[in-house]
């Protein structure tokens, strides 16, 4: 055993964002601080920065620029375009809630379908969709969803309270 033992060490770096107590770390919040400055700092770099004339672009047309703005600071705003197909999507799952609300016959007993948790998960998905893609939508596709949303969340409303009177009058029946 003549060679001896050189020693390793490491070293541990707590990570975590709160304290035991729930409160927000002292060397996170030093951080955050500091990239909230240098954010600042190159924000502010970029506005005083003199802009260069653009290059002429490869479409013609003149750029429209909102009075009082760069037109380097101005990002083009495109507009996005309607896709058939999330109409389609949008459209698709609109009918299968109406259809769990009631909207359309069973095909074998020729009664109303009724199904208030499949018509609320319906609902909820085409909830969530209008959320996550919040701000990627043509104005029209926006304008559909938000539509068929509104309808079928009041129609839910409508047959949700529906079902309550007739269990309410259910009940009272029951009753000597």
């Amino acid at each position: 055993m003549s060679e001896s033992k050189h020693d390793e060490t490491f070293k541990v770096v707590d990570r975590r964002l709160f304290t035991a107590d729930g409160e927000l770390r002292k060397e996170v919040a030093e951080q955050q601080d500091r990239e909230h400055e240098a954010a600042d700092k190159a924000s502010a770099a970029q506005a005083a920065r003199p802009s260069a004339p653009a290059a002429p672009a490869a479409a013609p047309g003149p750029k429209l620029v909102p009075d009082g703005a760069e037109p380097a600071a101005t990002a083009e705003i495109e507009t996005p375009k309607r896709a058939p197909a999330f109409e389609n999507l949008v459209r698709s799952l609109g009918q299968n809630a109406a259809m769990m609300l009631g909207g359309y016959a069973d095909p074998r007993t020729g009664q109303p379908m009724l199904d208030m948790e499949g018509a609320r998960e319906m609902i909820d998905m085409l909830d969530t969709l209008r959320e996550k893609t919040m701000g990627n939508l043509a104005p029209e596709e926006n304008t559909l969803l938000v539509d068929v949303l509104g309808n079928l969340k009041l129609a839910f409303m409508e047959m949700t309270k529906a079902a309550a009177a007739a269990a309410m009058q259910e009940k009272t029946k029951a009753r000597p």
